[in-house]
């Protein structure tokens, strides 16, 4: 194998990868993505430090034949979204809402300013 090619197979992936707005909303940020025809207990998202992850896979029907398509350009199957976030944040008060096709996480925002006295022991 050339260096060539497993520059390839690194770049190859089989998820798709999900559109996103990330905007601040007071001392929040937000993310929100369409993401229509997800069940959402096929929807996984987790925050790792400053890191956002969203994956999940989105079903078509299993039951039409290749030569029955005229066009295709949904995407379907598995997907996920990495997000570096511009704040540090409150990981564990993350909440996410599902409304009409379109997924909102909400990520508290940490007060940069603030400090915390640490005790000696």
């Amino acid at each position: 194998m050339t260096l060539e090619d497993s520059n390839r197979d690194w770049f190859k992936t089989d998820e798709g990868q999900l559109s996103v707005d990330v905007f601040k909303d007071g001392h929040e940020l937000v993310i929100r993505s369409p993401i229509a025809g997800v069940d959402p207990k096929d929807i996984e998202i987790s925050v790792n430090g400053d890191l956002l992850t969203i994956r999940g896979k989105r079903e078509t029907r299993k039951d039409l034949e290749e030569d029955n398509w005229y066009y295709r350009e949904c995407y379907w199957g598995a997907f996920s979204r990495s997000i570096v976030l511009p704040h540090h944040v409150a990981p564990d008060k993350t909440e996410a809402s599902l409304k009409n096709g379109v997924l909102e996480i909400r990520v508290p925002i940490l007060d940069p300013g603030k400090s915390f006295k640490v005790k000696l022991k």
